[in-house]
């Protein structure tokens, strides 16, 4: 009888540590990535491998190893990302920062703060449709380039570029802004124009078609400008600091990676995000971006290029009216990360 009810009492010992989720040592992969772990949501402009070192974080697993359960979305333009992050689609968004002076001279009362810079140069080229080997601006003129949206970071900086070479946007070339953000390669292909201004993957696939060749790099020419940036509203980041340096944390385990890591091997990180790509192409656009020191070896966004970033928003006569630095860039969360 002793016997019997040792059975069962042990029986409903093994009974109650199943329902528990006990099952001995080992918990299941469901239960452990979910653990202790806090919901973000994070709205990306476009997803472009001129962002690896967020793709090396999220592959590499520093977001979960932060307590971070991401969830990524593309929200394919800058003012579609900041309208997330805005009405609480999105916790955290990743666009260039003209955005954030945008909403702050609008008035909102709850605006977006950027918190940690990713990119620091463009991460667009200029394509013509031959081979250029001294390639000069003035080559533009009287020219029809297929361009981006107007008071978007790629046109801007492009018509920046310009105006460096003394050449006016507005008179001594043509430049085509009808043409929807990720289209512009696929107009330059069907014949439209005769350069255009593209991101990658588009400008290497152009060359890899013999549709187009890359001419310049608008990086490299504008020289260093504060391009991309993570975000929040005022009240996110005040409610949730400990989430805000977590989520920043991770990002610069992926930044340390890319300055310690060669092309090939950040390829192979990031490559199941583009799953499309093969891995040589993503190879060569990670050499392309890395050779022009596109990526920070931090995430501090310095004022000296908040106020270039003013600079070129005033040149290109978007800006009404200059906005505080300390109003819209907190850098103590990428101070800490990066242990400065």
């Amino acid at each position: 009888m002793k016997k019997k009810r040792l059975s069962l009492f042990l029986a409903l010992l093994c009974v109650i540590s199943l329902l528990s989720g006990c099952g001995g040592k080992e918990e299941t992969k469901e239960n452990a990535s979910t653990k202790d772990t806090t919901p973000v949501v994070l709205n990306e402009v476009a997803h472009s491998i001129f962002y690896a070192p967020m793709y090396v974080a999220i592959e590499e697993g520093y977001f979960a190893e932060e307590g971070i359960d991401l969830t990524l979305v593309t929200g394919f333009g800058a003012d579609k990302t900041m309208t997330a992050l805005l009405t609480d689609e999105a916790d955290i968004g990743f666009m260039g920062s003209e955005s954030t002076i945008y909403t702050y001279i609008g008035g909102s009362s709850d605006y977006a703060v950027n918190f940690a810079q990713l990119t620091q140069r463009a991460g667009n080229f200029l394509v013509a449709r031959e081979p250029i080997e001294n390639f000069d601006w003035s080559m533009l003129i009287g020219k029809e380039v297929l361009g981006g949206r107007a008071g978007g970071m790629p046109e801007m900086v492009f018509e920046y570029i310009l105006k460096k070479n003394s050449i006016d946007p507005a008179s001594d070339l043509s430049i085509d802004q009808s043409i929807d953000f990720g289209s512009t390669a696929a107009a330059f292909s069907g014949g439209q124009g005769d350069f255009t201004v593209e991101f990658e993957p588009h400008a290497t696939s152009l060359e890899a078609k013999g549709d187009g060749y890359v001419v310049a790099s608008l990086g490299e020419d504008s020289g260093y400008v504060p391009y991309t940036a993570f975000s929040a509203k005022k009240s996110y980041i005040e409610e949730n600091p400990e989430i805000i340096q977590s989520f920043t944390n991770a990002l610069q385990k992926g930044m340390n990676y890319v300055q310690s890591h060669s092309a090939e091997e950040i390829a192979k990180v990031i490559q199941p995000q583009f799953e499309e790509t093969d891995l040589e192409t993503i190879t060569t656009i990670v050499e392309r971006y890395a050779a022009q020191g596109t990526w920070k070896s931090d995430l501090i966004f310095e004022e000296d290029s908040f106020t270039l970033l003013q600079n070129i928003l005033e040149e290109a006569g978007e800006l009404e009216r200059r906005v505080p630095y300390e109003d819209l860039v907190n850098t103590d969360f990428a101070g800490k990360a990066s242990g400065r």
